[in-house]
């Protein structure tokens, strides 16, 4: 099945990439969440880690907070999420 990805960056040339395979189980794995500051988005992130929580066997929920909405997430903290999370999962709201 193909999927198509849209870019919002203005990319004049698309760039080709290839999707990271699915787990197949939350289960035991840790979820990264990630609050860009968008008003409300801390709202929906901690309904979701309740939901989780519930639902999933051994899962480790850690909470990731960017220091603005306006702009990409510090190289630190990107880095940290990388080597802390099997998967991360990012709010939007208003």
């Amino acid at each position: 099945m193909a999927v198509t990805v849209l870019d919002p960056t203005g990319e004049r040339q698309p760039a080709e990439r290839q999707l990271t395979a699915r787990l197949e189980s939350l289960s035991g794995k840790t979820i990264g969440l990630l609050d860009i500051t968008k008003p409300r988005g801390n709202v929906f992130l901690d309904r979701l880690e309740e939901l989780l929580r519930e639902r999933i066997d051994g899962v480790e929920v850690i909470r990731f907070k960017k220091p603005t909405f306006t702009k990409n997430a510090p190289v630190d903290l990107r880095h940290e999420i990388s080597v802390t999370c099997d998967v991360v999962i990012e709010a939007l709201a208003d």
